[in-house]
């Protein structure tokens, strides 16, 4: 399993919580500015490629939102055909192995018990991993099921539910980055 670094030990990324997972690694503050101008220039391409993007952790980490309209069918847990064209792209950041990590963050709405909500972002963030896993290595990918817990918009529309249903994808820059940008290596 993949390892990271956390205050100097070795630590499996499956073991980790979603925070922890969001605040590892580190990036040195001399190679900062490195990273987030690299991270600043991945976030445009992939907005120039229609995902949703911005950035968190001072700009270290880019966020990409995909609607679960776009991956699946309303209840399904299948991945669709266009699902899996919106997540080839993605597939890319995995090549070299060590250069990122991602975080598959699914999300539901509140229809339905908390329960299913949990059940079935379960299955869906499976589906999604079961994919990228077909298609590659998940070494450095790390799926969570939210359910209905973190909302970011109003329930209490169709609108809103339907933002509040969706696959967060956490692109954090990993060991074979830092190592770059240590050397001066990684490119605007």
């Amino acid at each position: 399993m993949a390892l990271t670094t956390m205050a100097g030990n070795k630590v499996d990324i499956y073991d980790l919580s979603l925070d922890q997972n969001l605040e590892t690694p580190a990036v040195p503050g001399k190679h900062a500015e490195r990273v987030t101008d690299f991270q600043y220039q991945m976030a445009v391409k992939l907005a120039k490629q229609g995902f949703e993007t911005e950035l968190m952790r001072d700009g270290e980490v880019i966020v990409v939102t995909i609607q679960a309209a776009t991956l699946f069918a309303p209840n399904d847990t299948v991945l669709s055909t266009v699902g899996k064209n919106a997540l080839k792209p993605l597939l890319d950041l995995l090549k070299p192995a060590g250069f990122y990590k991602l975080m598959l963050v699914m999300h539901a709405d509140n229809t339905g018990s908390p329960r299913y909500a949990k059940r079935l972002t379960s299955a869906r963030v499976n589906a999604v991993f079961d994919w990228i896993d077909e298609k590659g290595s998940v070494d450095y990918v790390v799926p969570y099921a939210m359910g209905n817990e973190d909302p970011i918009d109003d329930n209490g529309s169709m609108d809103g539910r339907r933002h509040n249903r969706r696959l967060e994808v956490y692109i954090i820059p990993e060991e074979g980055m830092l190592n770059k940008a240590k050397k001066g290596k990684i490119k605007k």
